[in-house]
């Protein structure tokens, strides 16, 4: 599987670190930056650019998953869901990890590097990657309507209308 990975200052380590471990484990993986610690850099760049690659490749038929870091993990969230085709969800556990790809068919995953260890951080990116879409039918409307949403505006009529 090829992996898009990319962070802010606050996640390099664990960045450089989780870019070992997957390769070592049969994985492709992509580094979108940052290339260096800069305590002040600007995060939103790195991530929709691994956004987009994931979108890419996905639209492509290459198998692709992508995997953003931040302190709180919250802006890289925020930055990759600004990518039409994406569905990047905040992980913190094992549960969120395989709920994310299970009923939401997320395809980024956002994790914050000073919530947790790095072997927390592997356990919920290996759990995320191993995790398939369940493709029940209630997951499968719901998804439709976010992409119907974010293609052409649409919504269900407002049943309090």
């Amino acid at each position: 599987m090829r992996i898009h990975i990319a962070t802010d200052h606050a996640g390099l380590e664990f960045s450089t670190q989780l870019q070992q471990h997957l390769a070592s484990s049969g994985h492709e993986v992509v580094d979108h930056g940052p290339v260096g610690y800069d305590p002040v850099d600007d995060y939103p760049s790195f991530c929709i650019r691994a956004a987009q690659a994931v979108v890419t490749d996905q639209r492509a038929g290459v198998d692709a998953l992508g995997v953003v870091f931040g302190g709180s993990g919250n802006g890289e969230q925020i930055a990759a869901n600004k990518v039409a085709g994406i569905r990047a969800a905040l992980v913190w556990n094992l549960s969120t990890a395989e709920l994310a790809r299970e009923h939401n068919d997320a395809n980024v995953i956002s994790i914050g590097a000073r919530q947790h260890t790095f072997e927390e951080v592997v356990s919920f990116i290996e759990r995320f990657i191993a995790t398939p879409f369940s493709g029940d039918d209630r997951h499968a409307r719901r998804i439709g309507k976010i992409a119907a949403f974010e293609t052409d505006g649409s919504l269900d009529p407002d049943p309090r209308a």
